[in-house]
């Protein structure tokens, strides 16, 4: 079992940064991650993944340039910078494991995330 934990969230204004951070904990592996939101009445959407390396990354296409995704395997972390936010990027984030995978699946169902975090809330005020 995989337990993941986001934390990052808050309250910010149009323009400004954040940094998300997923803590990685339980069984040890080696594993892509990704990062996931969903706003307020819509449907989850993907927003970045990682390979297991840091050397494969993939964006949405909504935030490619904006944002950042990286991981750091010694701490089990993941990070999503996000720069430039704007009011549609209000969502709960999510953060994800592909526990069958050291490489981003592009192809599969939710990129093949099998263990998912409870998410941490992202409000961006125009």
């Amino acid at each position: 079992q995989l337990h993941l934990v986001e934390s990052g969230g808050g309250l910010v204004q149009a323009g400004d940064s954040l940094t998300l951070s997923c803590t990685i904990s339980g069984r040890t592996g080696t594993y892509a991650m990704g990062w996931f939101r969903q706003a307020p009445g819509k449907e989850r959407e993907f927003v970045a993944a990682i390979s297991w390396s840091g050397v494969g990354t993939y964006y949405n296409d909504p935030v490619n340039g904006r944002f950042k995704i990286s991981r750091d395997n010694a701490k089990n972390t993941v990070y999503l910078l996000m720069n430039s936010l704007k009011p549609e990027d209000t969502a709960v984030y999510y953060c994800a494991a592909d526990s069958s995978s050291i490489y981003i699946r592009a192809g599969v169902q939710d990129y093949g995330m099998d263990y998912w975090g409870k998410g941490t809330l992202v409000t961006v005020s125009s």
